[in-house]
């Protein structure tokens, strides 16, 4: 069974001026300066008519999982994300999917930012499955829960930017 992710992050911008940072790939490379742990980087950065597309990598040093995950993982945890955005309608959508080397699961979801009477909204939906018998839901739910701080530190930071 897979663990939900539902996150909202509120910005006073519209949501053309808050598409435009997010995939800006200065701001990326900010944020994962900022945020996105051991050896954090910007793999690549495609952007074209249709919308933009990037990977990220980032890492938690092991010393701050929880005793669960660094049973399967020996040393570092290292994420690689994958996220797309469009245009969609008056606003925009995407998707996103990470991994985590050695634990047999990922993370996929979708994104949609609109503008809203005071700025724009960002809506996250996703879920955490992680395949491994008996404690596999243990484990979903400590992924899930880092991820809803992750995503409310980004949307910080990207308010804040």
């Amino acid at each position: 069974m897979a663990s939900r992710i539902e996150h909202r992050a509120s910005f006073r911008a519209p949501a053309a001026t808050v598409h435009a940072r997010l995939v800006d790939q200065a701001f990326l490379r900010d944020r994962l300066r900022t945020l996105g742990g051991t050896d954090a980087a910007l793999v690549e950065h495609k952007a074209n008519g249709d919308g933009v597309a990037y990977k990220l990598r980032q890492g938690i040093e092991s010393a701050l999982l929880p005793s669960i995950v660094r049973t399967l993982v020996k040393g570092d945890l290292v994420v690689e994300r994958l996220e797309t955005w469009r245009p969609d309608g008056a606003g925009f959508a995407g998707t996103t999917s990470a991994t985590v080397a050695g634990i047999p699961g990922e993370i996929r979801g979708t994104y949609r930012l609109v503008d809203v009477a005071d700025g724009s909204e960002l809506r996250t939906d996703a879920e955490v499955k992680v395949r491994v018998p008996l404690v596999g839901g243990k484990i979903e739910s400590v992924i899930a829960e880092q991820v809803r701080k992750l995503l409310a530190s980004e949307a910080a930071f990207a308010a804040e930017h």
